[in-house]
């Protein structure tokens, strides 16, 4: 029986794979970027190619997850204001499995009360516009996000003088859910908190 890679060495193989397409060592050559061979001849198509390779890989990584029943799940741990969390969030470059879901939605509540725990007393806004712009909002808000949605991530953004906490409260594939074009099967609402008078960075 072969033996089935484990999800910390997907993880290598990609980051390796990602590398060697940076470095021009792997191009999907066909790839035309207009269709008009005239035109094509002047543009440069290297970044297309390299991208195209890496993307081309990474979906049969996705398939080998499937097939194997690879988990995509990562475990972070998260300290802040003296508190610890061990949560599961799905590798940003592998997908998450039926499974994987399942572990996400459990860990949805621990997550959610542990960012209400470190964010108490701070502002809190909404991310809309890819994260460009943002909405002053208030706990009774975050409320209805946290009741609508499936599972959640953290992010902490700190240094001397400055705490941000991203509370991401997502529905659908993890794989999806940072962009707009898994929507409305799959998406996120980013809930930023930061100390009073501060604005997100993040």
């Amino acid at each position: 029986m072969s033996k089935v890679y484990t999800t910390q060495e997907l993880i290598q193989i990609l980051a390796a794979e990602r590398q060697a397409c940076l470095k021009g060592k792997r191009l999907k050559l066909e790839i035309p970027v207009s269709g008009n061979p005239v035109i094509d001849q002047f543009l440069m198509t290297d970044g297309l190619q390299q991208f195209t390779a890496y993307q081309d890989f990474k979906a049969a990584i996705h398939e080998y997850q499937r097939e194997n029943q690879v988990s995509g799940i990562i475990w972070r741990e998260v300290t802040v204001k003296g508190k610890n969390l061990s949560y599961p969030e799905v590798d940003s470059e592998l997908i998450a499995l039926t499974s994987d879901l399942e572990i996400l939605k459990a860990a949805k509540n621990s997550i959610v009360e542990f960012w209400y725990e470190v964010s108490m007393g701070m502002d809190l806004y909404l991310s809309f516009n890819n994260n460009k712009q943002y909405q002053k909002i208030v706990t009774s808000d975050v409320e209805r996000i946290v009741q609508i949605t499936e599972w959640a991530s953290l992010c902490k953004w700190e240094n001397s003088s400055f705490l941000e906490m991203i509370l991401q409260l997502g529905w659908g594939k993890p794989e999806e859910a940072c962009y707009k074009r898994g929507r409305p099967q799959s998406g996120s609402e980013y809930i930023h908190a930061v100390n009073p008078g501060n604005r997100p960075i993040g």
